[in-house]
């Protein structure tokens, strides 16, 4: 693969090379000192008919095949959202068994939300990219940005939580850093891919207040501000359209209102018609199956939709090659971004740097839910015996969940963390508790496990309480994984209820030993029934890698957590917004067709906007996470109490450390519209600063509140408005923690 990709970026050199006497015969688009537009325009007149159509579509599972002729080099793209994924077979899924291709696996992006540090993401992001530049890789399937509708939805560990604002401000950090090592980020899925249930026939009714206000803006930001050089089309369908050739979506939002410039490229098997993929926007088509179609056949790439289908309509006179040239321009530019850019880093592989990235981001993201009686952080005074139970503790977690499986080079369990950790001072026992899924393959990649257990559930059970007598603290590492059914792409799960019987085993444990802690890790909330009889519990997420010494950080104490809930956590499924009706979710199948219409009915009031309005309260609130110390705030004062239209005003408070050892706390800014003509939120997210603490320290929080805090759209005018009247300012440790309020006019 690389052979191949490496002989046509030879040709560019070469061409350089060979012209070097004679600078100026150098074609334009080869020449890096000249404008990239220039370079662009110069390049599309030399190609042919059958050279611009080959450009538009896929070669192999993940390439482009550029222009040989030319010295134009292939795109490779790689998914990974928070990994490299190992290389495949040409036309097939399965790994192609090489020996250096393992990676480093970053926390999943539920966990860079949690940490609520932007900082920390501009670090993800950059050192991701510095991975994939390594494996020579152009474009990055990532980030994931759609929003956290249902608990349910198995793709949900990708992306980055229920809020809009939160969505928006971790992407772009991520993005900015990928693409300072040359590599395009590529921002999905747009829009609407909030299920994973039937996800390529779901057509999403939703109304536009919801489509501006929730589902667009990370979106909007990615391209905006962060200037994504890339962004994919989802599968579902919006206003019985397929999104990855939606004309509202793709041109008139995206490429209208929003002026994005840069290339749209289908999901894998995402284009489904040739003449709306003309003309509604997409650029480049990539398929799942050989064909992007049903099946293999002969000479296939030449059978999707943007290709010889495109050419024969060329030929006859129906279209002419203007819609073809903008998405070759397009395509180029992407090329002389990424491919040929001779400027770019090198990039780095499984290094160190990388491995702390990960498990500093692993530690941050972690959340504390609960801590009663200060059973964290273990205690080495008190730690003589610690007992770990649960198959999480041990499973690898990294091989399987869809496209985002990855091959790493290697992956420290829970038990492993800890053990390392209180090597010479403390005894870590295990006891299996539960027996999962012990399967352990995706598309040829293995890992090595033998996870099958005879025994019973009872057995299990009396083993682990047994054990659990003796021991100075017990942790249970449990929850879901990344099987079908659970957190994994191309399905749902069932039920909020933690699978094999685990519940069982957590209330056994918490009546044997009050020194008892539960972690659980998901990329989705989860039940939590015995929540009132378990003294602590741990959230925390995919964390890749890393994933045992960065919880074992956080257990011991060496790290403070500090990470916040990027979604809320519902007591039961019903409490959820997008639980309702079958009409809501998984939607209500058309008469005489494959369609399924699923319609977001709870419109703008999504997550802890639900569950405020409805005074629903939840198990665990939105930007809920405990630390090891404690911190008091002062309450918020405003330098202005009324401001005009175009104006702003700074709120300000202070914050103290009023515990005994550092520490992180994120604070919140919400802002509350107390009176509109259309229904709002309670309150919206609309700033958060996280800053760090020693004990005794305090330091001053100030955020600026301007018109995009106030407005909302107004689907009646087809506009954003900020209405003149009253608001407040409000400061919390969550949605729930409210610490002081400010209030103040707009004019």
């Amino acid at each position: 693969m690389f052979l191949k990709k490496k002989m046509f970026a030879g040709v560019a050199t070469v061409a350089l090379m060979c012209s070097a006497s004679a600078y100026a015969e150098t074609p334009a688009y080869l020449d890096d000192t000249k404008p990239l537009a220039e370079r662009v325009e110069d390049a599309l007149s030399r190609m042919t008919l059958d050279e611009k159509i080959a450009i538009i579509h896929a070669q192999s599972k993940f390439s482009s095949p550029g222009v040989p002729r030319l010295g134009i080099a292939e795109i490779w793209c790689t998914d990974g959202p928070h990994g490299i994924r190992p290389e495949v077979m040409w036309d097939e899924w399965d790994q192609a068994e090489w020996t250096n291709d393992s990676c480093v696996a970053f926390p999943a992006l539920t966990c860079l939300a949690a940490t609520w540090d932007v900082r920390l993401s501009h670090l993800y992001g950059k050192s991701l990219g510095e991975e994939a530049r390594f494996r020579e890789k152009d474009v990055l399937l990532g980030p994931g940005v759609n929003i956290y509708r249902t608990p349910l939805n198995g793709r949900n560990f990708e992306y980055m939580g229920e809020d809009p604002f939160l969505a928006s401000e971790m992407a772009v950090p991520y993005i900015v850093g990928l693409q300072e090592n040359g590599v395009a980020a590529c921002v999905k899925h747009y829009a609407f891919n909030n299920q994973e249930t039937r996800r390529h026939s779901t057509n999403v009714i939703v109304d536009e207040r919801a489509m501006r206000e929730i589902y667009f803006p990370p979106f909007k930001a990615a391209v905006q501000r962060g200037d994504a050089w890339t962004v994919m089309g989802a599968f579902d369908l919006y206003d019985s359209r397929h999104a990855c050739h939606n004309k509202f979506l793709l041109v008139d939002v995206l490429r209208g209102e929003w002026g994005y410039q840069g290339t749209v490229i289908s999901d894998w098997g995402g284009v489904h018609n040739t003449e709306e993929a003309i003309v509604n926007g997409v650029d480049l088509e990539f398929g799942s199956l050989t064909d992007g179609l049903k099946s293999g056949v002969e000479r296939a790439y030449d059978n999707y939709f943007l290709a010889s289908p495109y050419k024969r309509l060329i030929q006859s006179g129906k279209y002419t090659t203007k819609e073809l040239d903008d998405k070759v321009r397009r395509v180029l530019r992407l090329t002389f971004q990424t491919a040929m850019n001779r400027n770019k880093p090198y990039g780095a592989f499984c290094n160190e740097a990388h491995y702390a990235a990960a498990r500093r981001i692993g530690s941050e993201g972690t959340v504390l839910l609960k801590n009663e009686g200060g059973v964290l952080p273990i205690r080495a005074d008190k730690a003589k015996r610690i007992l770990v139970v649960g198959e999480n503790a041990i499973k690898m977690m990294t091989v399987g969940g869809g496209s985002s499986s990855l091959k790493v080079e290697r992956e420290i369990s829970p038990l492993d963390g800890l053990k390392a950790r209180y090597e010479g001072i403390a005894e870590v026992d295990y006891a299996r508790g539960y027996v999962g899924d012990t399967t352990g393959e995706y598309n040829g990649v293995v890992t090595g496990q033998d996870l099958t257990d005879s025994r019973s559930p009872e057995q299990l059970i009396a083993e682990a309480v047994e054990k659990a007598k003796k021991a100075d603290y017990v942790i249970f590492v449990g929850g879901l994984n990344k099987s079908a059914e659970q957190d994994c792409e191309d399905s749902d799960r069932k039920g909020l209820e933690l699978p094999y019987g685990q519940d069982r085993v957590i209330e056994a444990l918490a009546a044997a030993n009050p020194n008892f802690a539960v972690v659980n890790i998901s990329g989705n909330a989860v039940a939590m029934p015995w929540a009132g009889k378990v003294p602590a519990i741990v959230q925390t997420w995919y964390l890749g890698s890393e994933t045992g010494n960065a919880l074992a950080d956080v257990l011991s104490g060496d790290v403070n957590p500090s990470g916040k809930l990027p979604f809320t956590f519902p007591v039961r499924l019903s409490d959820a917004p997008a639980h309702r009706s079958s009409k809501s979710y998984p939607g209500i199948r058309r008469e005489g067709s494959d369609i399924w219409d699923v319609t977001y009915e709870e419109g703008i009031f999504v997550g802890y906007r639900w569950a405020e309005k409805h005074r629903v309260k939840p198990l665990f609130a939105f930007g809920h996470g405990l630390s090891y110390t404690t911190f008091e705030y002062s309450e918020p004062i405003a330098d202005k109490k009324q401001i005009a239209a175009g104006d702003s005003l700074t709120v300000s408070l202070r914050v103290t450390n009023s515990g005994s050892v550092a520490g992180q706390e994120v604070v919140q800014l919400y802002i509350s519209d107390k009176k509109s003509s259309l229904p709002r939120p309670v309150k919206e997210l609309k700033g958060f600063r996280k800053v760090s603490l020693l004990p005794g320290e305090t330091k001053e929080v100030s955020f600026t509140v301007g018109r995009d805090a106030l407005s909302f759209y107004d689907d009646t005018a087809d506009c954003w408005v900020a209405e003149p009247g009253r608001f407040e300012a409000i400061i919390g440790a969550s949605s729930a923690d409210i610490r002081g309020k400010v209030a103040f006019e707009l004019k």
